[in-house]
């Protein structure tokens, strides 16, 4: 009989107690282990998701902008050197930047005035498949054009020209056909018509012209400094400019959503150390004439203490293998319901096994920390008096 071989023979002799322990110390290492597999995609995905509300960069031609007055009177101002920019390349420079991977959308726009019935209205080109993805939140009354002369006309836009799905008009002399009208959005979108790229460079500008590009990147691995940084670098002819508050309002979403998942985590492991500390003094208080024997017998107070910590020290292993088994599990589950599960992909990793199993042993070592020193501050004589 030894300090080894004392602790498993107790929690066999009391293993409904052990086993309860066991269980309910494995659910919340469960919690915690699919709780961190899941903040450590959920930044990534959820701003993804995020990029279908819109853009956070743009990049636009330089311009130079001189105010021009006479006399004391203002004659407001003029931009010089305004030119078009390249889709193409501005396509293949921006995909081609250190940190392409960090960067979700690149929607190029085409910006014309065309007169419809006497009135004038403004038409945006763009990439449909780009489109789609950079304005998810889009809500149609019909459908995405799949000809090159279908066009989407936005609410007011379609109000003011009286316009419905199925309806042809003329852009800049070509004939077009309404595919669908824009639910309201409450934004500039409402006011114009929208086109293909293709259709609208052939009408009003030239091949391979755009007027500015909205780039959707991804912030939640690097800052968005670098990114425009390194865009600036690969094209010093235009404009770079992050919209501040798009960027602030999407890492406020990641980072409040990793902070919650990081204090349940720290609740749950709270929870799960007054678990095994509770567990472990009532055993003590149980076992006080046990202790007494063997403190008689020659037991050392080191011998003491170490059999209480090799307890917390198997149950600390058994739940740190469950409980990592079951929470990755449980990770790709609330992944799934999450909606987060297809772009992402979580490999097992005996390491990270076997780091958390380190890791919850010494919680549960510490959390018996103080039953075992009170288990080994017993004398033998106080112990043997109520024998």
């Amino acid at each position: 009989m030894n300090i080894l071989t004392i602790p498993l023979r107790n929690t066999r002799k009391k293993w409904v107690k052990t086993l309860l322990l066991l269980v309910v110390f494995s659910l919340g290492v469960t919690s915690i282990v699919s709780l961190n597999y899941v903040s450590s995609v959920v930044g990534e995905s959820l701003e993804k998701k995020l990029t279908a509300f819109g853009a956070n960069i743009l990049v636009m031609p330089k311009s130079e902008k001189l105010t021009v007055s006479y006399g004391g009177f203002s004659m407001g101002d003029m931009l010089l050197g305004v030119t078009d920019l390249s889709e193409s390349e501005v396509m293949n420079k921006v995909t081609s930047i250190e940190l392409k991977d960090r960067i979700a959308v690149v929607a190029p726009k085409l910006v014309a005035m065309a007169q419809v019935d006497g009135a004038t209205v403004g038409v945006v080109g763009v990439r449909w498949e780009k489109e789609k993805t950079l304005k998810g939140y889009w809500a149609l009354n019909g459908e995405y054009p799949t000809t090159p002369d279908g066009v989407v006309v936005g609410s007011k836009a379609a109000a003011r020209l009286n316009l419905k799905q199925g309806d042809s008009l003329e852009l800049g002399g070509a004939p077009v056909t309404v595919s669908g009208i824009l639910f309201p959005t409450g934004s500039d979108d409402d006011s114009v018509i929208f086109a293909g790229m293709d259709f609208a460079q052939a009408t009003f500008g030239t091949p391979d012209r755009v007027n500015f590009v909205e780039v959707a990147a991804l912030c939640a691995g690097c800052p968005i400094e670098d990114i425009v940084h390194q865009l600036q670098e690969a094209l010093p002819d235009t404009e770079i400019q992050a919209l501040q508050s798009i960027v602030k309002q999407r890492m406020y979403s990641v980072n409040f959503v990793k902070q919650l998942i990081l204090t349940v985590s720290i609740i749950i492991l709270f929870i799960a150390c007054c678990m095994v500390g509770v567990t472990m003094l009532s055993s003590v208080n149980e076992r006080i004439k046990e202790i007494g024997l063997m403190r008689s017998l020659g037991f050392s107070r080191k011998g003491i203490f170490g059999i209480f910590c090799f307890e917390a020290m198997i149950i600390g292993i058994g739940a740190g293998a469950i409980g990592y088994l079951g929470g990755f599990a449980l990770s790709l589950e609330v992944l799934k319901i999450l909606d987060m599960a297809e772009d992402t992909t979580l490999s097992f990793n005996g390491g990270d096994m076997a780091l958390t199993c380190l890791f919850i042993v010494g919680v549960s070592v510490l959390s018996a920390f103080f039953p075992a020193w009170k288990a080994s501050s017993i004398e033998p004589s106080e112990a043997l008096i109520s024998l």
